[in-house]
């Protein structure tokens, strides 16, 4: 089975869907140095299933042909773009969509926009994105409830305990995101439960067997896919109409009830940021507690401006951006862990990257993941560092490529409130240790996630 990054089956949908059938003059797209294809039929699908990801295939495609490189995917060229000043050329004209939602709407087999152009796409990513910040505005102390009864199970726990990150980031982070999006049908753990049951088969089958055809000729594998699917659409329909008969304002679909968006657009949304929502909130906040676990002093100078801005307050909205170090602490989570390693975009109209041309409707990948530990960008590129980030020039970088700033997708700015919320609570009551002899890999897919259970231990941070 060619079982490989998320992304690689973005490129099916994305192109058989969108790009114009291309005939090149050479096997090269359009001049642009890269890799010629080893199979007619599936170009270099088999380079990229041997490399392991897609992400472990554009490091070796970049490190060969440089910051502008090409290979095909079928009988398709695909341009990648590997470099902060290549990226700054390609993305100005070509951001008024969002390349994650984007990506993962297209997978699910749902249209981006509202069937009308562009602008109609640009009004439905508007919607969202004010339906999430209300959302958040509206629960902020929920929030702060569920993050408040997870630090106390680790609090009440023995010091030599060891804690499981991934399993209670992401339980804490599927109950903050249905309870927000959903409402409070889901404070009961059994409908959590029955939810994420649906989540993790939909998000584990998306990008299997598409390729091969393996989904369609397994019977079992697509039956449990589909059946999974069907339930989670089913229910996000069920909330949709009775929220829409309480007339309720509290809760993520209710702000979508509030729009002039369709009842399948409404559900299509909830799926979205149900899905998404979920697994960039938990991985973000498994790798940021991953690395505090690492160094000490990083801990220490998070905890000193927690107390200076905080004192013994709980955190509040109002708060959360005078956090500048905790910011950069994210940051830095993002950029080490390449947390999405991966995203694209089509080229809307014909465009030129150096002295490149980048034909119309073809798809172009950004190798964030290549970028972000580009040593001409950040100095010490493998190195978990918060405080470079206070350089100027680091944080364009990052802005650039869409981690921060009004480019960032609505899920991500989710994700870091929710983990600023923990950060504020854990760091000024906690010490964070790693497990000795543990050693971290990395699974790179549409979001980078530890390949297995990751272990921490906590012991009580001493009171001044």
């Amino acid at each position: 089975m060619l079982d490989f990054a998320i992304f690689a089956v973005t490129f099916v949908i994305i192109l058989v869907g969108a790009v114009l059938y291309l005939y090149p003059s050479s096997r090269r797209a359009s001049g642009i140095p890269g890799l010629n294809p080893t199979d007619e039929k599936d170009g270099n699908l088999q380079d990229i299933v041997n490399r392991g990801s897609l992400h472990e295939f554009l490091v070796s495609l970049h490190l060969r042909f440089g910051s502008v490189a090409s290979f095909w995917f079928g009988g398709r060229p695909v341009v990648s773009l590997g470099s902060v000043l290549q990226l700054q050329q390609h993305i100005n004209p070509n951001h008024s969509t969002d390349s994650f939602e984007t990506m993962l709407k297209s997978l699910l087999g749902y249209q981006s926009g509202t069937g009308g152009g562009a602008t109609e796409s640009v009004i439905r990513k508007k919607v969202y994105e004010s339906a999430i910040n209300h959302t958040v505005e509206k629960n902020f102390p929920l929030v702060l409830k569920l993050v408040e009864e997870l630090v106390g199970k680790w609090t009440s726990a023995p010091e030599a305990q060891h804690t499981p990150l991934c399993a209670h980031l992401l339980g804490l982070a599927m109950k903050t995101v249905t309870q927000l999006a959903l409402g409070e049908t889901f404070r009961d753990d059994s409908e959590v439960l029955s939810f994420r049951k649906n989540h993790d088969a939909i998000w584990s089958e998306i990008g299997k067997g598409y390729l091969d055809g393996s989904l369609e000729k397994s019977s079992s594998r697509k039956a449990h896919y589909e059946k999974a699917l069907s339930e989670m659409q089913s229910v996000l329909l069920s909330v949709a109409k009775e929220r829409k008969a309480q007339r309720k304002q509290t809760a993520f679909v209710d702000a979508l009830l509030q729009s002039s968006l369709t009842e399948r657009q409404i559900m299509e949304d909830c799926m979205v940021f149900t899905l998404a929502g979920s697994v960039i909130t938990a991985n973000l906040c498994i790798w940021a507690l991953h690395f505090l676990s690492t160094s000490e002093d990083v801990q220490d100078k998070l905890c000193q401006e927690l107390e200076q801005v905080l004192g013994s307050d709980p955190i509040s909205l109002d708060k959360i951006p005078e956090l500048r170090y905790c910011q950069q602490v994210l940051n830095e989570t993002v950029r080490t862990a390449k947390l999405t390693p991966v995203a694209a975009r089509m080229q809307e109209v014909e465009g030129k990257v150096d002295q490149h041309v980048i034909p119309k409707e073809t798809l172009v990948i950004y190798a964030l993941g290549v970028v972000l530990q580009d040593s001409d960008t950040w100095s010490t590129p493998y190195r978990f560092d918060p405080d470079r980030f206070e350089e100027e020039s680091v944080r364009k970088s990052f802005c650039l490529l869409g981690f921060s700033g009004n480019q960032t997708c609505p899920e991500l700015r989710f994700a870091y409130t929710v983990a600023t919320v923990l950060l504020s609570m854990l760091v000024r009551q906690l010490k964070l240790h790693p497990l000795k002899g543990q050693v971290m890999e990395v699974r790179s897919e549409l979001v980078s996630t530890p390949k297995e259970e990751t272990w921490i231990t906590v012991s009580r941070r001493k009171q001044k």
